[in-house]
């Protein structure tokens, strides 16, 4: 089977399983289901492992400091709430309603909003990643701040007062189904040529400089790259309540994607899965503990930050044993193939030795 038509069953195994999960979720089995409440957590760090791998693409990767992400979640947001409130719902009614105008209403929403927050990434980034270091963290949250200020006097959006009446979509197979494109895309472009410039980046700009590598191109495309899975990752925040708000977006909201980063480790993809799942999941299992709750919280963070540094698991890769079985295992077979290419047809000569030909 080839590369292709493998990737091709994988994708609909991936989405019939989720399906399947989220037909679950919401109808349970044999009379037990999930309640509503841990349905939002599960739902809600999904959301989270989209922007937290999306921003360690950023911020892991590449080694540049963005702490802006929040702002790129808010345009893909409010766009996207705005065409579907303004145009989605007429478009999905002239189409005759039902289940397949409501797929292609927000699956045309989550393509607006993603490409919404890549051209502001594309306009933040040209000018700002010439920046290096505290120098492109202040212009990222500079960003983030403005796009608050903009959306707090923009009456079309609700301004000051949030932007209701937002069509509810509650999804666990499209949540999980944009988590999990993102992690493979970011996986996809770490492991090819250009990922391998973006950690060159990360270790010594200036080697990969002298070595011919346009420092600049590549760290505006993985801006861009990070800042529309951001914009998708809004697009769902913006549908899951039905209702967004400006303070949603605000400096807080960047730090607490940047800590799931960190927590999970700089350039780990499953690092950041994981954070992103411990720090939705934490302060939810903390309530019992009333007022105690963030500080038993802060504490937690501040000692695996002191114990290990790096992170959950930064410099870590769960994986490479299983990596390394099977190139092992390929390279084996390749050998076996080459061997069995260059092994000709015996020929006896005159003595009824027996030699390759």
């Amino acid at each position: 089977m080839s590369r292709f038509a493998r990737n091709v069953l994988l994708a609909i195994v991936v989405i019939v399983v989720l399906y399947g999960l989220d037909y679950l979720l919401i109808h349970g089995v044999g009379g037990m289901g999930i309640s509503v409440f841990h349905q939002r957590i599960i739902m809600l760090s999904g959301i989270a492992i989209t922007l937290a791998v999306s921003l360690n693409l950023i911020n892991g990767f590449t080694g540049q400091f963005s702490i802006g992400h929040a702002g790129f979640m808010a345009v893909g947001a409010y766009t996207a709430a705005y065409f579907t409130v303004n145009y989605g719902e007429r478009m999905a009614a002239s189409l005759g309603g039902g289940a397949l105008a409501s797929l292609l209403e927000f699956g045309l929403a989550t393509l607006i909003g993603a490409l919404a927050a890549a051209i502001a990434g594309l306009i933040v980034g040209v000018p700002s990643l010439r920046l290096k270091g505290d120098y492109l963290a202040i212009v990222t949250l500079g960003f983030g701040q403005i796009i608050v200020v903009l959306l707090n006097n923009i009456d079309a959006v609700g301004a000051a007062r949030g932007f209701s009446g937002i069509p509810i979509v509650k999804s666990f197979f499209w949540i999980y189904l944009v988590a999990i494109a993102t992690i493979v895309i970011v996986h996809n472009i770490v492991k090819s040529a250009a990922g391998r410039a973006l950690i060159s980046i990360r270790e010594d700009e200036l080697a990969a400089e002298a070595m011919g590598v346009n420092t600049t191109r590549y760290k505006v495309m993985a801006f861009v790259i990070s800042s529309a899975m951001a914009g998708a990752a809004g697009v769902l925040f913006a549908h899951f309540d039905g209702y967004l708000n400006p303070h949603s977006f605000e400096f807080l909201k960047s730090v607490e994607i940047l800590i799931m980063v960190i927590l999970g480790g700089l350039g780990s993809i499953v690092g950041s899965v994981i954070g992103a799942v411990a720090l939705t999941v934490l302060p939810e299992a903390l309530r019992q503990f009333a007022e105690y709750r963030m500080i038993i919280y802060s504490l937690l963070l501040i000692i695996l930050m002191i114990t290990r540094p790096q992170g959950l698991l930064g410099g870590l890769d769960p994986f490479k044993g299983w990596r390394a079985r099977r190139r092992a295992k390929s390279r084996t077979e390749a050998e076996e193939i080459t061997a069995e290419d260059t092994r000709g047809p015996v020929q006896v000569d005159k003595e009824g030795t027996g030699t390759h030909r």
